[in-house]
């Protein structure tokens, strides 16, 4: 089995900036997402995703590790300020390299 290495950039942030911050990743470059719904507790309190205002969602994005770093350094520059969110980068490997 041959594997090529990339990046994953997980984004767990506030449900209201989904839009937003999905053109934004489109406007960088970012080739795909997923994003699916998630709950949670930490410094802002229990997101329990039982209204929109409380939802939470998580972007995960795998591309280039230096799309990945650029795209780190637009949530931190842009939404870091006002929005619960965390992001975080992991080293992988993929199989089918042709569609990250």
């Amino acid at each position: 089995m041959s594997t090529e290495k990339r990046t994953l950039l997980t984004v767990i942030t506030e449900a209201a900036v989904e839009q937003t911050l999905l053109r934004d990743l489109d406007r960088l470059g970012v080739r795909g997402y997923t994003v699916s719904d998630a709950r949670g507790r930490g410094s802002r309190g229990v997101r329990d995703a039982a209204w929109g205002e409380a939802a939470n969602i998580r972007i995960e994005v795998i591309c280039p590790r230096v799309l990945a770093e650029s795209a780190l350094g637009h949530l931190q520059d842009r939404y870091y300020a006002d929005y619960a969110m965390v992001a975080f980068l992991h080293d992988i490997e993929i199989l089918r390299p042709e569609k990250f």
